[in-house]
């Protein structure tokens, strides 16, 4: 998450508002975090909780996330790259 202070607010609001709308920025002022600024999409996406994205721990993951992760983890081992065809 990237940092701004409240005098970058006044001086470059372009700037921080282009990173607000790509991530939630950080304002700060006297080096404290006092606001957080984001895009009105991602506040709307946590205050509804309908966000798909969700973090599992191994012991949690669904089947098919293991499966995948399992396949691709193999892959990689076998030294096939990112870009590679499986």
């Amino acid at each position: 998450m990237r940092h701004f202070t409240t005098g970058d607010l006044n001086k470059q609001v372009g700037d921080v508002t282009d990173a607000a709308a790509r991530e939630p920025v950080i304002l700060t002022k006297h080096r404290k975090p006092r606001f957080v600024l984001m895009s009105y999409e991602h506040y709307e996406r946590m205050r509804s909780g309908s966000d798909p994205r969700r973090a599992y721990r191994v012991s949690e993951m669904p089947k098919e996330h293991n499966d995948l992760f399992l396949t691709e983890i193999d892959r990689l081992a076998r030294g096939a790259g990112y870009d590679d065809e499986p």
